[in-house]
């Protein structure tokens, strides 16, 4: 297993056993972070205050991890499926959005990686979220 899939399955590792701050060690201070379908955020305390937001609204499990890299070790990309609770109402969604009751959602997504000196400096989750929508709505 290359170094870039080592590191990519620790982010992940320490993402589902809930350990923040081995979580964010794993990032570079500079740490550029797109958000599915919104803005992009950057560095290590800004990634700090979104998995606190995070962490109130959802509980969530990463599974079926796939993990590819590429020769140079910079680059890597990683399938997987969530496995989720929507835990309290997330004031960030789109307008109409149903409030959270702990519904709970399986849905396939995929993240994009840079790497530099060992950690994560960017990272981009992508995910349908229509898909997300419905299921929290039924």
């Amino acid at each position: 297993m290359s170094d870039s899939e080592c590191l990519v399955r620790a982010y992940y590792a320490a993402f589902n056993a809930g350990d923040v701050e081995a979580f964010l060690a794993l990032l570079t201070e500079d740490v550029v972070h797109d958000i599915n379908q919104g803005g992009r955020e950057i560095g290590r305390d800004a990634f700090r205050r979104f998995l606190g937001a995070m962490n109130r609204c959802y509980r969530e499990r990463i599974g079926d991890l796939v993990v590819l890299s590429e020769a140079s070790g910079r680059h890597a990309a990683a399938t997987f499926t969530v496995h989720g609770t929507y835990l309290a109402t997330d004031p960030g969604l789109p307008h109409g959005t149903p409030p959270a009751r702990g519904q709970r959602y399986t849905l396939a997504a995929g993240a994009f990686f840079t790497l530099r000196d060992g950690r994560v400096s960017f990272i981009a989750n992508h995910y349908n979220l229509s898909e997300w929508l419905m299921q929290i709505s039924g």
